[in-house]
């Protein structure tokens, strides 16, 4: 049984125990429900959350994904429910609520829902340009992250994505993947990850947590299959770049040391590390990497996370740059191409990233 699965049957009483209330609650606005019909949907929910992730760890159905989507739906909108209900209650103690505006509070969560679910599956292409030294010509780099290949963002949704992989290689030289190719919601299977071998550019991918879950072997032969270079703890040079891959893992999966790290730089080469989170950017820096590509946080995915993101993390998602009489350093946080858990945005995109590195001197 994968990490992730063990994880959804531990939190289901969890998550069904804080749906009967909300619904409970939700449903006194109006006038209130029977509680063995708020209990029988709270049952439903609580089926919805589990039963998919365990069919999907045996095999893949576009049946069960449609299943897993329904809830990732309302998952998202019971986050906005909950604060809808906290309003409501809170502004009748003080005055009477009319009925008209409970109903227009409650109608606006599936509208925001139905919103994010579409603004999540729009890719939006985002330019910054580095000076850098080290180069001798111009070159662009796509970097992407957290595509979470999985039940709420499977071929179609990679389908997608290569589409405007091959639109953006005529005039771009190298796709960088930092981590979290694969979700971990479902098994992956080896022609997974194939829409990405008609990309006309190298694909170079370093493993993130979440490609660990569903069996790192799984995602390396679909990886290989689709024709992308996998650096795991190594490096690779490509023109004036010395690529390296420093995997992440919560588990037990050792990644280099900077000693290690120390021996892979190339100072004739403009040096890049791929690191799923946004870590030790002075760290790397002070080694001598020039640029790290990470991703990880989402950038929050929706409000209100995007608030505690910003607090949790230094780095959230964009360009941060060091600047040192060296040079400048780049940190480039992708918000990610996929979802986690919930399939929706509300205030960050699914983006793809286009660093356009130009000679400085």
């Amino acid at each position: 049984m994968s990490f992730r699965t063990r994880r959804v049957l531990f939190f289901t009483p969890f998550y069904m125990l804080f749906y009967f209330f909300l619904l409970k609650y939700t449903f006194l606005l109006f006038g209130g429900l029977n509680d063995f019909y708020t209990l029988s949907i709270t049952v439903i929910l609580g089926l919805l959350a589990c039963v998919p992730t365990l069919l999907e760890e045996k095999k893949s159905r576009k049946s069960v994904r449609i299943l897993a989507k329904l809830y990732g739906f309302w998952a998202f909108c019971s986050l906005f429910l909950l604060m809808d209900i906290i309003i409501i209650y809170f502004l009748g103690v003080f005055i009477r609520v009319p009925y008209t505006i409970k109903c227009i509070l409650i109608l606006l969560v599936p509208m925001i829902g139905i919103y994010a679910y579409y603004h999540a599956h729009q890719l939006k292409v985002k330019e910054y340009q580095l000076d850098v030294n080290k180069i001798t010509h111009d070159l662009n780099i796509i970097h992407i992250s957290d595509i979470h290949f999985g039940f709420l963002n499977n071929k179609g949704y990679l389908n997608k994505l290569a589409d405007k992989l091959k639109e953006l290689s005529n005039t771009c030289d190298l796709v960088i993947i930092s981590g979290d190719l694969a979700d971990g919601s479902c098994l992956i299977e080896e022609d997974d990850f194939l829409p990405l071998k008609d990309v006309n550019i190298p694909i170079i991918f370093t493993p993130g947590n979440h490609d660990y879950y569903p069996g790192i072997e799984n995602v390396y032969k679909a990886a290989n299959k689709a024709g992308l270079i996998v650096l795991d703890n190594e490096n690779i040079e490509i023109g004036d770049l010395n690529i390296v891959g420093n995997s992440f893992s919560f588990g037990d999966i050792p990644n280099l040391t900077f000693g290690e790290l120390d021996n892979m730089i190339n100072p004739n080469k403009l040096n890049l590390i791929v690191y799923h989170t946004p870590y030790y950017f002075e760290e790397f820096s002070n080694l001598g990497f020039d640029i790290q590509l990470s991703g990880h946080t989402h950038g929050g995915q929706f409000y209100p996370i995007i608030l505690f993101a910003e607090l949790i993390f230094k780095y959230n998602k964009g360009l941060f740059t060091k600047e040192t009489p060296q040079g400048n350093h780049y940190l480039s946080v992708s918000a990610g191409i996929g979802v986690m858990d919930y399939p929706g945005r509300w205030g960050t995109y699914s983006e793809i990233v286009v660093l356009k590195l130009r000679n400085s001197n």
